[in-house]
């Protein structure tokens, strides 16, 4: 296993929680770092550009050594005109991890390396984590089928393992993990994290609407629809607000009507329609971010625990 020297020592499960449009902010971050389990936030959660600086520095005074490491999220798209900014506070605050998204990671690298931050990128296919490589990332995530918002559709199982296969470095796998037997199953397929998203939603910390939250607990796997009608790119939603979103299985089945690439505009479908994933299945509760990592803790040991098959031969 490959864990970068700000992570060492400093988790009490070895997982990740994933940045959440509109859902991630500060208190979140902070609650699960202080905690025992990283976190990280978008960039363009805050807004306007003063806001993530203060919550840069919000974040620098009241987490130290002896917490997790927090992170930040990147767009690299040339639509996020905001990117060469946001780089600019990232390098300022020497912000410990940043995770990269949609285009080459290089020049985040070389800033990020500078003053000695770690970069994992975010991923969907091989392909694309073999680029990232070539970029000198530090980590790959591996987002898979079943992860919510923009997830990939190959299975993490085949995702990670093919990863592995030419990847020596810290490896991170999302894509339903909503407990702490399935943060110890993605160890076991090779990951060093897991990247947890949708559970961390329903959390008393989290940004999103109060109905957001209930909504996770009482949808199941069947509620969550993958398609590129939100954002122009295929994604998992809860389809209860999809239809209060105005949204038919027609107009799904026939493409819907993809948000252009303002994120001023997609921000607002993603405030009404709310993305998760197939982790909702096991999520019936809201509780605090330090209950939560408690929970998951105890559910990670307990899972290191067991004993082998009682199928296999003596």
């Amino acid at each position: 296993m490959t864990i970068p020297a700000a992570f060492r020592g400093r988790m009490t499960v070895p997982a990740i929680v994933a940045p959440m449009f509109l859902v991630s902010g500060p208190d979140l971050v902070s609650a699960a770092c202080r905690a025992g389990v990283a976190a990280s936030f978008p960039s363009l959660n805050a807004r306007p550009l003063e806001t993530l600086d203060a919550w840069f520095g919000q974040l620098n005074e009241t987490l130290d050594e002896t917490h997790a490491p927090y992170g930040v999220n990147l767009i690299l798209h040339p639509s996020n005109t905001r990117l060469a900014d946001d780089l600019a506070l990232v390098v300022k605050h020497k912000v410990p991890f940043v995770i990269t998204s949609l285009g080459n990671p290089a020049p985040v690298v070389e800033a990020v390396h500078a003053y000695g931050g770690v970069v994992f990128s975010d991923v969907i296919h091989a392909y694309h984590a073999k680029k990232a490589i070539e970029a000198g990332v530090d980590g790959i995530i591996a987002v898979g089928a079943g992860a919510g918002g923009h997830a990939g559709t190959q299975s993490p199982f085949a995702l990670i393992r093919e990863i592995r296969e030419f990847w020596n470095g810290t490896l991170i796998l999302g894509g339903a993990i909503s407990d702490g037997a399935s943060i110890r199953a993605a160890e076991v397929l090779g990951a060093d994290f897991a990247y947890m998203g949708t559970r961390f939603i329903a959390t008393q910390e989290s940004m999103a609407q109060p109905a957001y939250k209930d909504m996770l607990t009482t949808a199941g796997p069947r509620d969550i629809v993958y398609t590129p009608a939100v954002s122009g790119t295929n994604a998992n939603f809860l389809w209860p607000s999809l239809e209060k979103a105005g949204y038919t299985q027609e107009s799904l089945a026939a493409g819907g009507k993809p948000a252009n690439h303002d994120y001023g505009e997609e921000a607002k479908a993603w405030r009404d329609v709310w993305s998760a994933g197939h982790g909702v299945a096991t999520i019936h509760d809201v509780p605090t971010v330090a209950a939560l990592a408690a929970r998951l803790a105890e559910e990670y040991r307990l899972a290191c625990a067991l004993p082998p098959s009682p199928a296999l031969r003596a």
